[in-house]
């Protein structure tokens, strides 16, 4: 998780980079550990295909800069007509032990036909949770942002180190 200075400093990167006539306006610049998503306005006359292609080359380059640089895959997206469409983005695999109860849970969702498989199933619910939490989910990262401003304004244990072994020398 990055923090919101971090992400700040990512949104503006992306801002600098893409061309003017990419997007009306940068809707959101979002990361993880393996990906960056950049999502904005395509222009009013233009549709999501269109500018998907209009837009390929100069989107690939900056995705190629920002790829080396933060070492992660890059996303691309519209905000159109109140949705977010989403082009080639990454489905990453992630691992976990569930007890009985909670494969109960998964199972019971793959027997009513809501998911194909356990791993959808657990997708399922994971968008399930994202969806009726976001605000919740809003204020836990904001506090996960004042923990991390509070750990670096805490000591400098390397320097405590430091003073220790000249003091006993």
């Amino acid at each position: 998780m990055i923090t919101a200075e971090q992400s700040e400093q990512l949104r503006a990167w992306f801002a600098e980079r893409l061309p003017v006539d990419v997007y009306e306006s940068l809707v959101s610049v979002t990361a993880d550990r393996e990906e960056i998503t950049v999502v904005g306005i395509p222009p009013a006359n233009e549709s999501v295909k269109a500018f998907r292609e209009r837009t390929r080359e100069q989107r690939i380059e900056v995705a190629r800069e920002a790829e080396e640089l933060y070492r992660r895959k890059v996303a691309w997206g519209v905000w159109a007509g109140g949705e977010t469409t989403l082009f080639t983005h990454l489905a990453v695999p992630v691992m976990t032990r569930l007890r009985q109860s909670e494969r109960q849970v998964l199972d019971t969702l793959v027997a009513a036909g809501v998911a194909r498989s356990r791993a959808d199933a657990l997708a399922w619910c994971v968008r399930l949770v994202g969806r009726n939490t976001d605000t919740w989910l809003a204020e836990l990262r904001d506090s996960l942002d004042k923990v991390q401003q509070v750990r670096a304004q805490g000591p400098d244990l390397a320097q405590d180190v430091d003073s220790r072994k000249s003091d006993s020398e």
